[in-house]
């Protein structure tokens, strides 16, 4: 289970950033306009329809709007709560679905990922010989059995 949350922070990391700016940019272009509109409608007796559009065109405005009126502040605060909890249920959907779905999800077939710490060079050779794989060959000069077993197909096309 760990390499699970492993693999998704891994793969996710770039993302983090990404979505934290992008909820910034979401609080502040339809958040703080949508809940002034809000405002305006209840307690100047605006139209909130006709508000919205104005708001979001100026969102800064709105903003400023709702920290100047004390009483914009709670409604402010309580539609970004709404919408900061619904943010983080997709945001983890996202996060689960990009989860590996095995260990060795990302590990490229044939190569010597599997090893730890250099084991695989205790029999190859890193610079010259027969590629078997990236950075991995088998040396010419090796003595013993230097059979070489290759699974899977050739494609030259």
């Amino acid at each position: 289970m760990n390499y699970k949350i492993q693999g998704a922070i891994r793969k996710n990391r770039k993302n983090f950033i990404l979505c934290a700016i992008l909820w910034i940019i979401l609080v502040i272009v339809f958040v703080a306009p949508f809940s002034y509109s809000a405002f305006q409608g209840s307690h100047e007796g605006k139209n909130f329809i006709t508000q919205v559009p104005f708001n979001i065109t100026h969102p800064f405005s709105a903003l400023g709007g709702i920290f100047t009126s004390g009483e914009a502040i709670h409604g402010f605060i309580s539609f970004l709560i709404v919408f900061t909890v619904a943010y983080l249920v997709v945001f983890f959907i996202g996060f689960a679905k990009t989860a590996p779905k095995n260990e060795f999800t990302d590990f490229e077939h044939g190569s010597s990922d599997w090893s730890k710490r250099g084991e695989q060079y205790e029999i190859l050779s890193k610079n010259k010989g027969i590629i078997l794989a990236e950075d991995n060959y088998l040396p010419l000069d090796k003595r013993g059995n230097v059979n070489v077993l290759v699974v899977g197909r050739f494609r030259f096309w």
